[in-house]
């Protein structure tokens, strides 16, 4: 087995202990605004938009969401594979439906990522190489999102080539004060290099993970898209795919626990403003999002409880 190389961690300070409080701070803050946003518009205008979705149009969105997962699990799959992992599809996605569950309806006690490295380690599976195919896999799937960036929002790259310039030429004398700050980027940039260590040698498999990422992705926006088709406002795959792209690394800021109501807002705001896609309908689809989400992680309750309960002794 590859031995990958070892990560340093920082010891646990006060504002770390902290942190727990201001992501649900942040997360309570989203939630208001969410629920203000559902009163400005009235509850009826957005009762209508979930009303005017065809029942074909929301079971075929369910098969999507559910479709999406599979994929999730098969990036996964294929990273533990190509790391040296002696694992089968059925034990990857068992891991993968244990670890939605706990990310959506465990958010205060364990993390779905934990959830996941702790089963592969009672599975009798490397340690490193589940730990290293984790953040890979993140990584994947961050990459996968980048890439539909440029669909979102034209007008912001074209904002940030010819209006940022002189911003960025104006701040260059200050960059001294952001040393300390560089330097824990380059140190993230080294652990992440190290972290693919393993899987730089093996081209295939990354390109094996990337592709299921993307149909992880499609899935995704063709639930989008069913959604808002089936509220009679339908908005370009592409157009879809670049908006949702922002929203999710919206999401990805610490100010929330799981993206709890940050995802909502900023998927109200996003496809409202830049979507074609009216208020009420662009909350509708949020709402659902978050429901489907929701619906798609209940098989993992199934396998949760052997994931994290008292390991058994081997015979």
């Amino acid at each position: 087995m590859t031995e990958l190389p070892k990560i340093e961690t920082e010891s646990a300070t006060a504002p770390s202990a902290r942190r727990p409080y201001l992501r649900w701070a942040g997360t309570l803050l989203a939630l208001g605004l969410l629920v203000y946003l559902l009163i400005e518009q009235g509850w009826a205008e957005f009762f209508a938009a979930l009303q005017r979705i065809p029942p074909i149009y929301f079971l075929a969105a369910v098969g999507t969401i559910f479709l999406s997962r599979l994929a999730v699990c098969g990036r996964w799959y294929a990273l533990l594979r190509s790391g040296g992992a002696r694992v089968t599809p059925l034990q990857a996605s068992r891991l993968v439906f244990a670890g939605l569950f706990a990310s959506n309806f465990l958010p205060t006690t364990i993390g779905g990522d934990v959830v996941r490295l702790a089963g592969a380690i009672q599975m009798g599976l490397d340690a490193a190489v589940s730990a290293a195919s984790l953040v890979a896999d993140r990584i994947i799937g961050m990459v996968g999102m980048a890439c539909m960036l440029p669909f979102g929002l034209p007008r912001l790259f074209t904002l940030a080539t010819s209006e940022m310039a002189p911003l960025v030429a104006s701040t260059l004398p200050l960059s001294a004060r952001f040393k300390p700050a560089l330097d824990k980027l380059q140190r993230l940039v080294q652990t992440l290099l190290q972290t693919f260590t393993l899987w730089i040698r093996q081209p295939w498999a990354l390109a094996q993970a990337l592709l299921w990422s993307f149909g992880h992705m499609a899935c995704l926006f063709a639930t989008n898209w069913l959604l808002l088709k089936g509220m009679g406002e339908p908005a370009p795959f592409l157009v879809i795919g670049g908006l949702w792209s922002l929203s999710y690394f919206v999401t990805l800021l610490p100010i929330s626990v799981n993206g709890l109501g940050v995802q909502e807002v900023s998927i109200t705001y996003l496809f409202s403003h830049f979507g074609g896609v009216s208020v009420p309908a662009a909350l509708a689809l949020a709402v659902l999002i978050r429901m489907l989400y929701l619906l798609a992680s209940l098989p993992g309750a199934a396998f949760l409880p052997g994931f994290i309960g008292p390991r058994k002794k081997s015979a």
